[in-house]
């Protein structure tokens, strides 16, 4: 009978411990299971470009991953280590990405987004993110199947990034107008800064910029057809009351100044207007795409550079405002657009890649008219680059390569340095690892 009761007795006990046990790994298991939900709202990822490139002059100045060196025609350079951290939570989205290379350290992007819950259709970003214009300078350059943008897109969206609020409204999946995309937002104007220094907004001026997307698919699921309009409205604050643009002198064209006291600290206009399209279609012979844009509009520079200044140049120049020159403006009427032609071989791992465009930084003037006894200069000088491509897709993460960018000037018997065209084409090389 002892040994009955005792046998009952831990029999009980047992259960007891083994109730409790599986209630304590019952909620260690629920601990982990939220943990692991929290995590995968995480994600990191990144993607390095280390390339070797070949000029046809030593020292030249390109756009083709920046100028070289003097003395140089050949150099290993790593032009984009970026990694981002993003987090997804309910509503809301936390982006931070951060670029490292042997030039330095730069943010590329940190912005945060709220969706309101009700339509899944409005959200609001703010911080440092891609300006929402045209389609170039938002697509990812780990994406992009030519190594750099266009001449256009460095210059007049140098940097591609800026820091302000961003409104964008999409009807959600469900709705027959999810295709629609409509983005407006107020920045700075000065873009994002080149590396881990200050770049502050300088004057009271904010850029308005908006677009207006459509994507939509074509022949079932073997096209897509997508289309845009985009508006910039901005401004540059004037550092002295000299603002140059193209009139007439003597019978031919030069920049003509107006010294008119209110153009100190003015806004000079910065206005442009671009369409894009893009159309991907996968055939027999295999995924074709073909992308094109065209802008056009006001850009406020320097007599040296059609590229709108970053920072404010009163703080850079301690001279007299009258009397130096650097600070002028110098207003001129522009276009420049980009074509590009993939084709991804059939299903293999080979990709040909055609690019085709065109910068013309002052519309007003041309060849011959291009003149330094007429206040005109390099920066006046229109581009065209045809670049020619192949990709070979190693694996999932990694993506070799070789590109080679002709580089072709407009020359002016005036204008020295350009009176042909300048020898400054360059062979790419790279590798990508992306994860």
């Amino acid at each position: 009978m002892r040994n009955f009761i005792l046998t009952v007795i831990m029999a009980g006990a047992t259960l007891v411990v083994s109730g409790q046990v599986s209630d304590t790994s019952a909620q260690e298991l629920k601990n982990v299971r939220e943990d692991v939900d929290e995590l995968k709202k995480v994600k990191i990822s990144g993607y390095m470009q280390p390339q070797f490139q070949v000029a046809d002059t030593a020292g030249i100045s390109t756009f083709a991953g920046g100028s070289f060196e003097e003395g140089v025609d050949n150099r290993f350079m790593l032009r984009r280590a970026r990694v981002k951290a993003s987090y997804a939570g309910d509503h809301t989205n936390f982006v931070f990405q951060v670029d490292v290379t042997e030039k330095g350290a730069a943010i590329k992007d940190v912005y945060a987004r709220i969706s309101e819950p009700w339509l899944d259709a409005v959200s609001l970003t703010m911080g440092m993110m891609s300006r929402p214009f045209g389609f170039e300078v938002g697509y990812s350059s780990s994406r992009r199947e030519s190594p750099e943008r266009g001449r256009m897109s460095q210059t007049i969206f140098s940097g591609e990034r800026d820091l302000g609020a961003l409104l964008t409204i999409q009807p959600p999946e469900t709705c027959m107008l999810h295709f629609v995309k409509l983005e407006a937002g107020l920045f700075n104007g000065n873009g994002a800064p080149s590396a881990l220094k200050s770049n502050t907004d300088w004057d009271n001026r904010k850029d308005f910029i908006g677009r207006l997307s459509m994507k939509k698919k074509l022949l079932g699921d073997k096209g897509n057809l997508g289309l845009g309009a985009s508006y910039y409205n901005g401004g540059l604050q004037q550092s002295n009351k000299f603002v140059y643009a193209v009139g007439n002198a003597g019978g031919m064209p030069a920049m003509v100044v107006d010294s008119a006291a209110g153009n100190l600290l003015a806004i000079g206009s910065r206005e442009y207007v671009g369409g894009d399209a893009q159309l991907d279609l996968s055939t027999p012979a295999g995924d074709l795409t073909l992308r094109g844009e065209f802008i056009a509009g006001t850009q406020p520079g320097t007599s040296s550079s059609s590229t709108s200044p970053k920072s404010d140049p009163i703080s850079d120049y301690s001279a007299d405002l009258n009397a130096n020159r650097q600070l002028d403006t110098y207003r001129r009427k522009f276009n420049g657009a980009y074509f590009y032609l993939v084709w991804t071989i059939m299903e293999s791992k080979h990709q040909l890649v055609a690019k085709y465009d065109w910068y013309d930084p002052n519309t007003d003037v041309a060849g011959d008219d291009i003149d330094p006894a007429g206040m005109l200069s390099s920066a006046d000088i229109k581009y065209n680059t045809l670049g020619l491509g192949w990709s070979y897709l190693w694996d999932r993460n990694v993506k070799i390569v070789a590109y080679y960018d002709l580089v072709t000037n407009e020359t002016s018997a005036n204008l020295p340095g350009f009176t042909e065209d300048r020898k400054d084409n360059v062979f790419t090389l790279r590798m990508q690892y992306k994860f």
